[in-house]
């Protein structure tokens, strides 16, 4: 019985077995499934509501603009509150927004501004909540060397919701409605904001300071660009937020004009990207070292761009969620491994700001992404559309690739001094 309860201890993954981060981890896989059901809910609805590819681009734009105004002022304040407490705060919010969208869904009365309006209260959460909870993780961690697994574990939960929840929104919308996927979402909710309450965290000491606002978020700045590898890694991500995650809110498009589907098309079409995002995070969690993350981060955004072309060009739904397994696979691999190697990296007292940059160069960018794509199908098409987006990705992953003899070195210096390497 010995024997195998140790045996059991050691098959956990390294990051779980801080009671902290499995309280984190399993509320937020709960929520996340909730959050992905309403995205696709909420795309489908705009979509019937309008039959209009530009709103699918507007709504895009307006439930993330808000993130990319915030964000910076985001990251000087977190780096100074408890994060903890921002993070609770912001998981009332998001229920209270979530289960509002379920009643006025249910009650048949909803209509395209109340949407809006929705979409823009939950771009202003997430502001806040999403590099609150990047940079709460080392703190729930034990141990430093458990870092990189649990940033790979959280990308592997964010794909597995990511996977689960356009498959049971797709079934959902076609039996009972997507008012039912808002319902589910908002309830989702008690789940991670249980598992908050229930931590133990130790009080951090947060270093007190004169300087202004305006100044910390200069400061900001100035660290994440001044250096080399952290604003390359910035640029690639903002690049591949632009061009290559406006397929999103075209997905409808493709399910039912392109490939003469419904909701459930919608649904397995969402799903299998996260399947290979998923996948993607899995390999992330079996990396034993940072060490190679540059290449990986290089070669990512061709995979996906290669993804994105095959997807544009196919007429057969088997093929086209072949093409979306390699757009999740491209997109996680780049997403998380940026991810894993800045938290490696960044100086701690810094690490809200530089998260808040991050988190920026993705949601902050790709509502421009999405209100360019909307219009541009409009003119030349959905599928011409994402396959531009496709070119554009893999260009980015050229220009990162040529980056990397002249960023190594100068990430040599920190691995040494961090002791990774000798």
């Amino acid at each position: 019985m010995n024997l195998l309860a140790k045996s059991k201890k050691i098959q956990l993954p390294r990051a779980l077995r801080s009671k902290n981060y499995r309280l984190f981890f399993a509320g937020q896989s709960i929520s996340l499934i909730g959050s992905w059901m309403t995205r696709i809910a909420a795309v489908w609805l705009v979509y019937h509501l309008t039959q209009s590819a530009w709103m699918l681009g507007v709504v895009g734009f307006i439930s993330q603009i808000p993130t990319l105004i915030l964000l910076p002022v985001a990251g000087v304040f977190i780096d100074k509150w408890n994060r903890h407490r921002v993070i609770i705060a912001t998981q009332v919010l998001a229920m209270i927004q979530s289960l509002a969208l379920a009643v006025l869904a249910l009650t048949g009365i909803i209509n395209i501004w109340q949407i809006l309006i929705l979409s823009f209260c939950q771009g202003a959460i997430d502001a806040f909540d999403a590099p609150a909870r990047q940079a709460f993780v080392p703190e729930i961690v034990e141990k430093k060397e458990h870092l990189a697994q649990a940033i790979a574990l959280n990308a592997s939960m964010f794909n597995g919701a990511r996977l689960i929840g356009p498959a049971l929104a797709g079934l959902l919308i076609g039996t009972v409605g997507a008012s039912y996927c808002f319902l589910i979402d908002g309830l989702s909710y008690i789940a991670v904001i249980a598992g908050l309450l229930a931590m133990q965290i130790q009080p951090k000491k947060i270093a007190v300071t004169n300087t202004k606002t305006l100044q910390r978020l200069r400061e900001g700045f100035v660290y994440a660009f001044g250096f080399g590898p952290i604003r390359a890694i910035l640029l690639l991500l903002a690049l591949v937020s632009f061009a290559g995650m406006s397929h999103t809110v075209l997905v409808p498009i493709f399910a039912t004009q392109i490939l003469k589907g419904g909701p459930e098309t919608l649904g397995f079409l969402m799903a299998a990207s996260g399947v290979g995002a998923f996948a993607g995070a899995i390999y992330l969690s079996t990396r034993k070292s940072i060490l190679g993350i540059g290449k990986l981060i290089a070669i990512s955004p061709a995979i996906m761009g290669f993804g994105l072309i095959g997807f544009a060009l196919s007429r057969e739904l088997w093929f086209s969620l072949i093409m979306m397994l390699f757009v999740g696979i491209g997109f996680i691999l780049q997403f998380a491994g940026g991810n894993t190697f800045l938290q490696t990296i960044v100086e701690d007292d810094k690490r809200g700001r530089v998260m808040s940059i991050y988190t920026m160069a993705f949601f902050g960018v790709t509502p421009f992404g999405n209100l360019l794509a909307g219009g541009l199908a409009n003119y030349i098409g959905a599928a011409n559309t994402v396959l531009i987006g496709g070119i554009l990705c893999i260009l980015g992953a050229v220009i990162f690739t040529k980056q990397l003899p002249t960023l190594k070195p100068l990430v040599r210096q920190i691995y040494q001094k961090m002791g990774l390497i000798s």
